[in-house]
């Protein structure tokens, strides 16, 4: 957090500042990216100044489920749509988790694709195809 709030006040150093009545085009990344220095250095002092506990077993995959799921639906997007797309990654990401049921899965499923695309393409005007037909 503390390298990332850094990186963009580094990457913003030549935009304006501005006032918090005028605001200027680094205002926001500015503000935003000192927060997360402060929340970063915060919990790297809570980190250093805890006990040490043992990290247990890892089980990587459920994270290698979620990226294949987020990186179909990069790739499917375009060319398959947005509904799609969006079913792909609702469906192979709940794969990441072993205690979720087909139904739950289905019905999550049809409430946010719907939902989604309402929103993303219809409120948003977000530039991708609804269906791939």
């Amino acid at each position: 957090m503390v390298g990332l709030g850094a990186l963009g006040l580094w990457a913003g150093r030549d935009l304006r500042f501005g006032t918090p009545a005028m605001m200027g085009p680094g205002f926001l990344p500015d503000v935003i990216c000192g927060l997360l220095l402060a929340i970063g250095g915060f919990v790297l002092i809570k980190a250093l100044v805890k006990d040490r506990e043992p990290i247990g077993e890892t089980n990587i995959k459920p994270l290698i489920i979620l990226i294949i799921a987020i990186a179909g639906f990069a790739f499917l997007a375009e060319g398959l749509g947005f509904v799609v797309s969006t079913i792909w990654l609702l469906v192979i990401g709940s794969l990441a988790d072993q205690e979720s049921r087909w139904r739950e899965i289905a019905m999550s499923t049809v409430v946010l694709t719907i939902f989604g695309a309402l929103v993303f393409i219809y409120g948003l005007g977000v530039q991708m195809p609804i269906l791939p037909f």
